[in-house]
C-alpha cells in the first residue's frame, strides 16, 4: 500500500489537528474514538496540544489503549503511560475509565495476555470480531522498529496474538506491545516522525523495504500516513 505522507514545517501542531479531525469523525459516525498511543519523545509536544485545541472533546467517549509500553511501573521515567498522562491525561482531565494501562510492572506474559483479553471484551461488548482502532499512533526507531516490534524478535512473525511480551535482545529487557494482526486492522495507522533523522532510513521503509518492522504496517482495510516535521 502506498502511504499518504505530510512533509510539514508545523509538525506539532499539524499531528494534533489530523488527530483532532479523526476524533470528530468518529465521534460523528460511531459515538466513540478509538486511539492507540505512540512512546518516546517525538509526541509529547502533540499530545499537549491535542488537549489544548481538544478540550471541548466529550473525553468519557474516547478510548485510549497503548501500541507498546516498557515493563516497569506506571511512575517510572520510562513509562509511556507516565509520559501520556503528563502531557495529555492530566491536561484533558480524561477520566480514568477512558484509559486502557498496560501494566508493566506485574510479569511480561501475564501482562500482555491481560490487555488482549480488556481489548477482546472490549470487542465482544460491541459484537466486533476485534478490537478496531480509530487510529493507532506510531514512531520509528533507528532501526526500523515501531511499537516494541524490534527487528530480528518474535513478536514479528505472529500471526495470532494481538499483544505479546516481546523480549528485544540489543536492550536485554521485554516489552509488551501490539502485533501486525491487530496494528493492521486500524481504520487509520499514523506515523509521527522526524524527517530529517535518519532520512536514508526513512525513505527506504516508505519504499516497502520489508527488512524493517515500520515497513510491514499495511492496513487491511484502513489508511496509513506519515507526517513528517521538518526544520
Amino acid at each position: 500500500m502506498k502511504p499518504n505522507v505530510i512533509r510539514t514545517l508545523n509538525f506539532v501542531h499539524d499531528a494534533a489537528e489530523f488527530i483532532l479531525q479523526h476524533a470528530r469523525t468518529a465521534l460523528a459516525e460511531r459515538d466513540q474514538f478509538r486511539i492507540a498511543l505512540a512512546g518516546g519523545n517525538t509526541p509529547r509536544p502533540i499530545y499537549t496540544e491535542f488537549a489544548r485545541i481538544g478540550r471541548e472533546l466529550p473525553w468519557d467517549r474516547v478510548f485510549f489503549t497503548f501500541g507498546d509500553e516498557r515493563c516497569v511501573p506506571p511512575g517510572d521515567p520510562q513509562s509511556n503511560f507516565r509520559m501520556a498522562r503528563e502531557s495529555l491525561f492530566v491536561l484533558a482531565a480524561v477520566p480514568e475509565k477512558s484509559i486502557a494501562r498496560v501494566r508493566g510492572e506485574i510479569e511480561p506474559q501475564l501482562a500482555a495476555q491481560e490487555y488482549q483479553d480488556n481489548l477482546d471484551l472490549l470487542a465482544a461488548q460491541r459484537h466486533e470480531m476485534i478490537y478496531r482502532h480509530d487510529v493507532i499512533l506510531l514512531g520509528m526507531g533507528n532501526d526500523g522498529h515501531t511499537a516494541s516490534l524490534f527487528p530480528g524478535t518474535a513478536a514479528l512473525e505472529e500471526k495470532a496474538l494481538k499483544v505479546v511480551a516481546n523480549f528485544v535482545p540489543k536492550m536485554d529487557s521485554w516489552r509488551i506491545t501490539f502485533t501486525f494482526p491487530l496494528i493492521n486492522q486500524a481504520r487509520h495507522v499514523c506515523f509521527l516522525a522526524n524527517a530529517n533523522k535518519n532520512a536514508a532510513l526513512l525513505e527506504t521503509v516508505l519504499q516497502g523495504d520489508q527488512r524493517y518492522p515500520a515497513a510491514r504496517v499495511e492496513p487491511a482495510n484502513g489508511d496509513l500516513t506519515w507526517i513528517l516535521g521538518e526544520a
